[in-house]
């Protein structure tokens, strides 16, 4: 079992930056952030693997947006720059099962932290 707990969510102005961390309890390999505003469906955003530092973003967090992990901590981290009110959503830390990629559905999930962009 892996237990995941987000933090760093908050409010903050269009343009600004914020910066989530996850910490995982337990073997995770692959993990990630996704992310759901209201009313719409849960969307990835990024990946990171376990070996070989191996990122990948959604369109919609390229340029913008940097996952980063520590595997000694088992941490991964998102730092979101110049951010846009769309990108108002509560935000989940994921982690995949061994051999899964980043387009398989995560194994593990996190409670989410909420991040309010304001315009």
């Amino acid at each position: 079992q892996v237990q995941l707990v987000e933090s760093g969510g908050g409010l903050v102005q269009a343009g600004g930056s914020l910066r989530l961390s996850c910490a995982a309890s337990g073997r995770a390999y692959g993990m990630g952030w996704f992310r759901q505003a209201p009313g719409k469906e849960r969307e990835f955003v990024a990946h990171h693997t376990k070996l070989g530092g191996v990122t990948k973003y959604a369109d919609s967090a390229k340029g913008r947006f940097t996952i980063s992990r520590d595997n000694a901590k088992q941490t991964v981290s998102l730092q979101m720059n110049s951010l846009k009110p769309e990108d108002t959503a509560v935000y989940y830390c994921a982690a995949w099962g061994y051999g899964s990629g980043y387009d398989s559905t995560p194994r593990y999930w996190g409670r989410g932290t909420q991040v309010t962009v304001s315009s």
